[in-house]
């Protein structure tokens, strides 16, 4: 057990949780980036609901919606992290288990404060519908993000988080990795949406992607794929510019996806002049920490990325 306040110790536990050698790609890590992104992604600013702060994802309201499918699994995957450092919140432990990962990853390093509470019942969880459709295109991309804060640049540099991890038919409804190396954080995500031929495929479930068909490739060999979305970012002209600068400067693209990262998983919370966070939940004051889940990956089966 280690003393409550001792994040280094924590940030310890989650590497050591980091290599799965029988999930996806033998890593936790892009499963992490994504829990983070969407703990804190359903943030409104008009109504100041939403974010990373109170871990709304413990419950069915929020854990349930189909587009958090497959974060059960890197929920249950921290489990052991927060079994040996029960003094820390979900909200806290999630946020910074993304920002571990991007680093471990080779990314850059995430600004991270803590302080986050957790909920004590369910009433403050947002509404579902707040995260991205991936079937969708630049005017729905603007529509979510612009709802959280963020201008163009910012959109395609969080992007950029799909240089990590694969997309899952019985999750998302999409399939396959961006990326050659889905473990490895770097700009590749936007080299290959520029230089690679991008052809329209609807898949046996009648989700349609795009894929880029290598006139190399083996029998079996696995394709790789991009979003409506991802593909949205180089048809809208104020997006490509973005793309093209990324693709051409990788320190570039890692300072602003630092930037952004942090301000994602800051989303909603107040601090005062130290650093402490200010929101509190319903009666309960100060530094909430839930009790410890299961260690077993329960949750909605089926989702839109």
């Amino acid at each position: 057990m280690s003393n409550p306040g001792d994040y280094d110790a924590v940030r310890r536990d989650i590497v050591a949780q980091l290599k799965k050698p029988d999930y996806d790609d033998g890593s936790a890590g892009p499963v992490f980036v994504r829990l983070a992104w969407h703990s804190a992604g359903t943030y409104d600013a008009k109504s100041d609901t939403g974010g990373s702060n109170g871990a709304g994802m413990r419950y069915e309201a929020e854990g349930g919606d189909p587009a958090n499918a497959g974060l059960q699994h890197g929920r249950a995957f921290l489990e052991p992290v927060k079994e040996k450092n029960p003094w820390i919140t979900y909200a806290d432990l999630w946020t910074l288990a993304g920002a571990v990962a991007i680093e471990e990853m080779g990314g850059p390093k995430i600004p991270w404060l803590p302080g986050r509470t957790d909920l004590v019942d369910d009433s403050k969880v947002p509404p579902r519908g707040r995260l991205p459709d991936g079937a969708q295109g630049a005017d729905h991309l603007r529509f979510i993000f612009n709802r959280m804060g963020f201008n163009d640049q910012e959109i395609v540099a969080l992007a950029g988080g799909h240089n990590l991890g694969r997309c899952h038919s019985d999750r998302s409804g999409f399939e396959g990795p961006w990326v050659n190396n889905p473990t490895r954080f770097s700009n590749q995500f936007f080299k290959l949406l520029l230089r690679l031929q991008w052809t329209p495929k609807t898949l046996a479930n009648g989700v349609r992607q795009f894929v880029y068909v290598d006139p190399d490739a083996e029998e079996g060999d696995e394709q790789l794929m991009m979003l409506p979305t991802d593909v949205a970012l180089i048809e809208d002209p104020k997006m490509r510019v973005w793309v093209e600068k990324y693709a051409e400067d990788k320190d570039l693209f890692f300072e602003h996806f630092s930037n952004v990262f942090a301000k994602l998983v800051e989303l909603g919370i107040r601090r005062d002049a130290s650093g402490m966070v200010l929101n509190t939940d319903n009666v309960k004051g100060g530094y909430v920490s839930a009790p410890k889940k299961s260690n077993q990956a329960t949750g909605p089966v089926q989702a839109r990325l």
